[in-house]
């Protein structure tokens, strides 16, 4: 889903645009409980510190703070030395945190990247038909939020997508690397977007997507749709409807006809919406 010129068919993949399988074969996964991991690694970090000298940890702490302000000594030796005295990464992390602060990643789209990629075809058309008529109905274009959450960092997938829903009039926020599933709901709000697509190539969607539509409940915007795309394991899929998920795009998905299927759900929750008022 993320390569223009493969949906469009200008570049063969085969196996994805091209001579697939009459039937996908089910690969096992290995299913890692990430709460679960995440709670016993909580566990050891608590040992750690009820077991350390703490009057040293602090002090090594203090130390590494200091010389981040002033830039006198060897960041690097004190550390190691930290780490010695059994303080965490995220500890050295935060001491140095408290002077340079944090790196923010800008996000930012490329007008018109995908359409000139992609070419003049019927697919472009319709999608650009379909926005129209969505405008013409509801008074404004369909919004879309495309987030990254959790510690995944490949962006690329989301900016492609991101740049060709623009391209085929979509209004579309693009949120930071590594927000948790609170900051997506808040930005979805604030941006009053009709649906959050949730780009996840690291495995935490069973985690965080559930806890991103808990969020918007909790915002009282339960009408804002979630959808998913990306590599997620078929297997995986029934337990993203069942939380909620409105829809799943897969590797090899066509842009044109995602965003035709992305309008249908946004539509769909609409009518419901007008129903039950």
């Amino acid at each position: 889903m993320y390569n223009p010129c493969c949906p469009s068919g200008s570049e063969v993949i085969v196996g994805v645009n091209k001579y697939r399988l009459a039937k996908e074969e089910t690969m096992e996964v290995l299913a890692i409980d990430n709460t679960a991991v995440r709670h016993k690694q909580i566990d050891k970090l608590k040992k750690v510190r009820e077991t350390r000298d703490p009057e040293v940890a602090n002090k090594c702490l203090a130390a590494i703070e200091e010389c981040s302000r002033t830039g006198e000594g060897n960041l690097l030796g004190l550390a190691v030395e930290a780490a010695r005295a059994r303080c965490s990464v995220g500890e050295i992390t935060d001491a140095m945190k408290k002077v340079f602060g944090e790196h923010k990643a800008s996000t930012r789209m490329v007008s018109g990247a995908y359409l000139s990629e992609y070419g003049a075809h019927e697919d472009i058309s319709a999608a650009h038909n379909r926005v129209a008529e969505f405008k013409k109905h509801e008074g404004r274009n369909p919004r879309l939020l495309v987030a990254k959450m959790g510690q995944d960092g490949h962006d690329r997938g989301a900016k492609v997508i991101a740049t060709g829903f623009a391209d085929l009039g979509f209004d579309v926020d693009i949120g930071p690397l590594f927000q948790t599933p609170l900051e997506v709901a808040q930005q979805a709000v604030d941006a009053d977007v009709h649906c959050v697509g949730v780009s996840t190539l690291a495995a935490g969607h069973k985690t965080l997507v559930p806890e991103l539509l808990k969020e918007l409940r909790k915002l009282n915007r339960p009408d804002i749709l979630v959808i998913c795309g990306g590599v997620i394991p078929p297997q995986d899929y029934e337990f993203l409807y069942q939380s909620g998920v409105s829809a799943i795009f897969g590797p090899g998905t066509r842009i044109p006809q995602a965003s035709v299927d992305v309008i249908d759900n946004i539509e769909k929750s609409l009518g419901k919406i007008r129903q039950a008022m």
